[in-house]
């Protein structure tokens, strides 16, 4: 059994073992730091006019009807006031779970964040966590009750002031975590230290923008453990590799089918292992599988538009499928902004009377833009300025702005939780594939950026009177070939009633329309095996978004086998399998490719 003065001398070395860390630890963070590239201001925040209007309505509240406002701010003070006193007379007590104030209406009762018990038991925890419920419901209040904001103002002030409330969380800051706290004693700091180790690497990960990893990079391979079905590029271009996947079945379905992912996230999240990939899945069912990766863009591409992801995109993808395979057809897939670009496409085909698309099947897609749901508050004129001007400045939108956005639609759990977990407990990220690959981005080419944001998502241009593309006006009524599309019911991307609304536009008479359970990935990446999520089907489009799902039959598991089973009585008779490939496309490298190992540059 060691002494004091060997007890004494270990802990000392300790300290000084720790103290050199932190001393090497602050001088990689001045240095990355002042390295760092930061995006454009005006992304970090909405226009000082949001926040003036909302001042400006509260005040002329506040002279209009007096006595709402002191009642308001009477009543916020004398719970905050009865709130302090219940915690002196707990101190005063003594602290232990059966002094602690009954918690029968606490308003952050099942939040994971405060589930360690010392926000119940503690006095000064349960006083802390009780103030910012109160302080939070106040910040709610307020902006419930400005009543003369447009709708779009209203919304986003809504938006901002949850920030606000979200970033203010007692958990988000060492001194009022209890969890945090209790682990740096129990380690005697080191889970401090080595939650500054992990800071610095994410820093120096990104060029010294704040992005807090989500899972493990060194745990995945691609090719490796994730993105392993087999197959070759067979065709590449400045856009894009095209992989064909070999085949699983002696024969397969004489048409083709052509998966164009979206080029925001690399294409791999419908591969990412055997159990879950749609694309092994496919050519089981005995299709003959192309699937588009796309090049992640770097400053050379600023020029590049939505043309030319259409025309060196999409149309020349169907062209090489074409000739591979020797048909006149392919059956082609859009996933997310890649399904907003299919229909862009099929209408510029309808116009040039090209026939090269047999059907079209979308996944998570948005046409119609005349709601911007959850992405209200970054589609108004301060934003997109801001963006168009980055864009300007660096050629691309950088990957880390489009990812900080995303994040911050779910700032609990993409944001704050990670980063306490990360950088105040000291934790290693998990080694989870899904997180894995939504941390592997893309950037966006600037003029495709612009186009995107004016265009098609302010100004609706698609629905409302034709947008110009290729030297055509294209409309989405010009799509009128077989369309299926499926959509996830809590999708806050792509809100399934959104992609109905511009569904339902379309001009084609043989249209499915599914919706299936969970979200954007989930709902999407939903194999049959794991008999998890179910979906919801009706034929009849001919009401609203409500009408549908409340005439809507609901099918336990995937749909999966529902869209095969549609694509089946689309994709001909069956020959012999294709091996990738041909004399004309040798293969150029093995699946998955060169392009997705390109990290995003920050």
């Amino acid at each position: 059994m060691a002494t004091k003065e060997e007890a004494a001398g270990e802990n000392l070395e300790r300290m000084n073992e720790n103290l050199a860390r932190v001393e090497e630890l602050s001088q990689r963070l001045i240095s990355v730091l002042s390295e760092r590239n930061p995006a454009n201001p005006t992304l970090g925040g909405p226009s000082q006019d949001l926040f003036a209007k909302a001042a400006t309505s509260y005040w002329s509240e506040m002279l209009e009807n007096p006595g709402r406002i002191y009642e308001r701010q009477l009543e916020y003070w004398g719970k905050s006031v009865r709130h302090f006193m219940e915690a002196q007379q707990q101190m005063f007590q003594g602290h232990g779970a059966e002094t602690a104030p009954a918690d029968e209406d606490d308003p952050l009762k099942g939040d994971k964040r405060f589930s360690n018990p010392l926000w119940q038991t503690h006095p000064f925890f349960h006083y802390i966590k009780h103030q910012y419920a109160l302080n939070a419901r106040a910040i709610e209040e307020a902006v419930r009750e400005i009543d003369d904001l447009d709708a779009v103002e209203k919304r986003r002030l809504e938006y901002f002031s949850r920030q606000i409330i979200d970033m203010m969380s007692p958990t988000n800051f060492l001194g009022t975590n209890p969890d945090a706290l209790e682990k740096a004693v129990a380690t005697e700091g080191e889970s401090l230290v080595r939650g500054l180790e992990n800071l610095v690497a994410d820093l120096e990960a990104n060029n010294g923008e704040m992005l807090v990893r989500l899972a493990d990079d060194k745990a995945f391979e691609l090719g490796g453990n994730i993105a392993t079905s087999p197959g070759e590029v067979v065709y590449r271009n400045r856009m894009m590799e095209v992989i064909q996947y070999a085949p699983a079945t002696e024969q397969v379905h004489a048409t083709p089918i052509v998966i164009f992912p979206p080029w925001i996230n690399k294409f791999y999240i419908l591969d990412l292992k055997a159990q879950n990939s749609l694309i092994k899945w496919v050519t089981e069912q005995g299709y003959t599988l192309f699937v588009v990766s796309w090049v992640n863009p770097d400053t050379s591409y600023a020029d590049v538009g939505m043309e030319d992801y259409i025309e060196e995109g999409f149309l020349t993808a169907i062209r090489e499928v074409k000739a591979i395979c020797g048909v006149r057809q392919v059956n082609a897939v859009g996933y997310c902004i890649a399904g907003t670009t299919l229909h862009l496409v099929l209408a510029l085909m309808a116009r040039r009377g090209d026939k090269s698309v047999k059907s079209a099947t979308f996944f998570t897609a948005l046409t119609d833009f005349s709601e911007q749901g959850e992405f209200t508050p970054f589609l108004q004129d301060d934003f997109v300025d801001g963006i168009e001007a980055e864009v300007a400045e660096q050629g691309v939108l950088r990957s880390f702005i489009m990812s900080r956005t995303m994040s911050f639609l779910r700032s609990n759990d993409l944001v704050y939780q990670p980063a306490v977990r990360s950088y105040m407990m000291g934790e290693a990220p998990p080694a989870f594939d899904l997180l894995y690959w939504n941390g592997d981005g893309s950037n966006l080419p600037g003029r495709m950026t612009v186009e995107y944001l004016r265009l098609l998502c302010q100004k609706n241009a698609f629905i409302e009177g034709g947008v110009e593309f290729c030297g055509e006006r294209l409309h989405i009524s010009d799509v009128t070939i077989p369309l299926m599309s499926v959509t996830c019911e809590t999708d806050h991307i792509a809100p399934w009633r959104d992609c109905y609304r511009g569904f339902r536009q379309t001009g084609a008479k043989d249209r499915t329309f599914i919706v299936s359970q969970s979200g954007h990935i989930a709902g999407i990446v939903n194999p049959p095996s794991k008999k998890k999520y179910g979906h919801y089907t009706n034929a009849d489009l001919s009401g609203d978004a409500a009408a549908w799902m409340e005439g809507a039959k609901f099918h336990e598991g995937s749909w999966w086998p529902r869209w095969e089973a549609w694509l089946r009585k689309r994709s001909g008779k069956k020959v012999d399998a294709r091996e990738p490939g041909d004399s004309q496309h040798p293969p150029l490298a093995p699946a998955p490719g060169t392009y997705v190992r390109k990290k995003a540059s920050v």
